[in-house]
């Protein structure tokens, strides 16, 4: 994330958001998300608006609670007005994120810099729609009684694997869960009364990302972002607007052919990516191998820390496959930065080094791979993230038609 905090004054900005941005309030706010504290005449050398419609726009926000002025900056004293810098406020408006997963779900609420407030996991008692939203509802109600006398919901954002549908709401397919058409934000909008927006989660995680992740301010041209778990797809941004497709079915790489994969999959083949590396496949034979006492990866990820060989091991065998499906991606995009949100990438370097040696041997893109392939921002809260950054989403493109932008339909 760029560190904007050491002055608030600055005629070296680079120009804030993406090409395709047409909103002046989004930009405005995109700019103190960036950069802030901030003065407005930085802002409209960020944005390139003029300073009465800086100005106007401010206003705005500043009555929605959206940014707030910060105390003046230090310096000598001079001539004229004093310059009173914006920010984001720390304990003003807020989204709810939902990430639904193979075996739980994760509630979570984010304030505006993408930090997570607050969190809960609940493991799936039924995998049905109807429990699934009924738990869901549930969190969201205990985290708004918790927290939502302080702070003003924005928004619900909800995420996960498979096809979604991001403009109807709608999980198309998730085949782990066995889900088909499943009008996700409608129902949690009936359950809820808040505006919600659904989208698949490499896509969230990618939106994340471009706004208030590490590789922010370098992936101003192409960013691609592969996620493994349960579930493993991928998402691409090009000049920061991040590719939805016309059935919004980008992304899939399940059944993608990777040398090395052994494991059968469902749809009949042996070799597909997802069969191969999947949490489901890496917890039954870390279980079987006796490396782990209890199922889910944080407890692989911790034995690897806490120095077993064999859960290294493992982990590393799913590095090297995961790195040649990458690579594939590296030559095929030529991305500016790719983002891999894979457990042990992001917790433990020798799986971040295994990870990127792979890719440098089956990539043909000659990319310096220690600069350009870089773990989630977002380690140990990757799938707290994931939803909220749907939401957030919605919040930076136009912050002051919110309810209408995640209803959109």
């Amino acid at each position: 994330m760029i560190d904007g905090r050491r002055t608030t004054r600055r005629d070296d900005l680079p120009l804030t958001g993406s090409r395709r941005s047409r909103d002046s309030a989004g930009a405005v706010l995109r700019a103190v998300l960036d950069h802030g504290p901030i003065a407005r005449s930085s802002v409209a050398r960020a944005t390139r608006l003029s300073a009465a419609a800086v100005s106007g726009v401010v206003g705005s926000l500043l009555e929605r609670g959206l940014v707030r002025e910060a105390p003046e900056a230090a310096g000598p004293p001079g001539i004229g007005r004093p310059h009173v810098p914006l920010d984001l406020p720390a304990d003003g408006p807020a989204v709810i994120g939902v990430h639904i997963a193979v075996p739980r779900i994760t509630v979570s609420l984010l304030d505006l810099r993408g930090r997570v407030v607050a969190r809960a996991e609940e493991p799936h008692g039924r995998t049905d729609p109807a429990s699934v939203i009924a738990a869901v509802a549930a969190r969201i109600t205990a985290i708004r009684r918790r927290h939502g006398a302080r702070r003003r919901i924005l928004g619900l954002g909800v995420a996960s694997g498979g096809w979604v549908d991001s403009p109807h709401g709608t999980i198309v397919e998730h085949r782990a869960l066995g889900w088909r058409d499943v009008p996700i934000a409608a129902a949690l909008a009936e359950a809820t009364g808040l505006p919600v927006r659904a989208d698949n989660h490499s896509r969230a995680l990618l939106r994340g990302e471009l706004l208030f992740g590490e590789v922010a301010g370098r992936a101003r041209e192409s960013a691609v972002h592969l996620f493994v778990g349960n579930v493993v797809d991928v998402a691409f941004a090009t000049g920061g607007a991040v590719h939805q497709g016309p059935r919004s079915a980008s992304g899939a790489v399940a059944h993608l052919q990777v040398e090395g994969c052994r494991e059968a999959c469902s749809c009949g083949r042996v070799g597909c990516l997802q069969a191969a590396v999947s949490e489901r496949v890496l917890i039954r034979r870390a279980m079987a191998a006796g490396l782990i006492d209890r199922p889910g990866i944080p407890a692989l990820v911790e034995a690897a820390a806490a120095g077993s060989a064999g859960a290294a091991e493992l982990l590393r065998e799913r590095a090297r496959l995961v790195g040649r499906a990458a690579a594939l991606l590296l030559d095929l995009f030529d991305p500016e930065v790719l983002i891999v949100a894979e457990a042990g990438a992001n917790q433990l370097p020798e799986s971040l080094s295994t990870l990127r040696s792979e890719i440098a041997a089956w990539s043909s893109a000659g990319a310096d791979v220690e600069h350009v392939v870089r773990p989630s921002s977002f380690p140990g809260a990757v799938l707290a993230v994931a939803g909220g950054a749907v939401a957030l989403d919605q919040v930076f493109a136009s912050p002051l038609d919110l309810e209408v932008r995640l209803r959109a339909s």
